[in-house]
């Protein structure tokens, strides 16, 4: 797999008529000084205040930003706008960050999307960080955060299908809701396998059902009106998958319920989210009648 001739061919997506006033919105934002603004990385990722710019670059910013709506992860405040995101994205960071350390190492997060999480892995200070996603959405709206941190990450137009075939090897991956979008998941995990260096970790999560057998749910068309969900497993069959594709020492983090305090409508997202996608007389079903999300965390090891 040439992945050269992959990223010269998705180069060009940017050049689509959807695609240009995103662009040309980026370019608009770069033209404001971002120099010396200060770095919080916390709940809220944090870059200067409501006196980092003038009034004139203020209004730039925030027209400009709000034309990458919507903004599906985050929070951040960019120079005192603050940009809520439909996913409080801060609540999966926090519940992950006790299980892992990626000092000095090599970390891919795939299914990066804006690069929320990245962004918050820098306190680590990890060797290398790249992000992983085919979106050019949510690479501009990457690039739109980065040049007001200003950091090393690299963000490639790639999928998870790239990763064994990457220039390098990781010592840890991260893939945050992307499982339940593969067709295959035991062949993506594979795929994670391979690109790890021996010893790597990786942290995944899957929407996930209850129950003490190895089986999974197949939606018929869509879960939760989200398309392209494929298999919603138990946890043991979840730890099977994980098992099967060559990993050990597979630990279940946590089991979360979906609320609407963790993703919801604000004035950055899509007009619907998490409450228009449930039973409206049953909110422990979806709207389609499967049981409402919930999500397994896992964590496991290459031999």
């Amino acid at each position: 797999m040439n992945l050269q001739d992959i990223r010269s061919e998705r180069e060009k997506w940017f050049t689509w008529k959807n695609v240009k006033p995103m662009m040309e919105a980026l370019e608009n934002i770069r033209s404001i000084n971002t120099d010396g603004l200060k770095v919080e990385l916390k709940d809220w990722l944090t870059i200067g205040d409501n006196e980092s710019l003038d009034a004139y670059d203020f209004k730039l910013l925030e027209e400009n930003v709000k034309k990458l709506i919507p903004w599906r992860k985050g929070p951040f405040s960019l120079a005192g706008l603050d940009i809520d995101s439909e996913w409080q994205s801060n609540k999966k960071y926090n519940l992950l960050r006790p299980h892992f350390d990626l000092k000095d190492k090599i970390v891919a997060d795939v299914g990066c999307n804006n690069g929320y999480y990245m962004f918050r892995m820098l306190e680590d200070a990890p060797k290398r960080l790249v992000g992983f996603d085919p979106a050019p959405h949510f690479n501009i709206q990457f690039n739109i955060v980065n040049h007001f941190v200003k950091s090393d990450i690299k963000f490639e137009l790639l999928g998870v299908e790239h990763l064994e075939h990457y220039e390098h090897k990781f010592d840890f991956i991260f893939m945050l809701g992307v499982l339940y979008h593969r067709s295959d998941p035991i062949s993506s995990l594979k795929s994670l396998n391979r690109a790890l260096n021996k010893g790597g970790e990786i942290i995944v999560d899957s929407f996930m059902i209850d129950g003490e057998h190895e089986m999974c749910l197949t939606p018929n068309d869509r879960y939760a009106m989200i398309p392209n969900i494929y298999f919603i497993p138990t946890v043991n069959c979840f730890k099977n998958w994980l098992n099967r594709a060559g990993f050990i020492d597979i630990e279940l983090i946590e089991v979360t319920t979906t609320d609407s305090s963790e993703q919801r409508v604000t004035p950055w997202t899509f007009e619907q989210s998490l409450e228009n996608f449930l039973d409206e007389n049953d909110k422990d079903k979806t709207i389609e009648g499967y049981p409402a999300p919930k999500r397994a965390y896992l964590k496991a090891r290459k031999k």
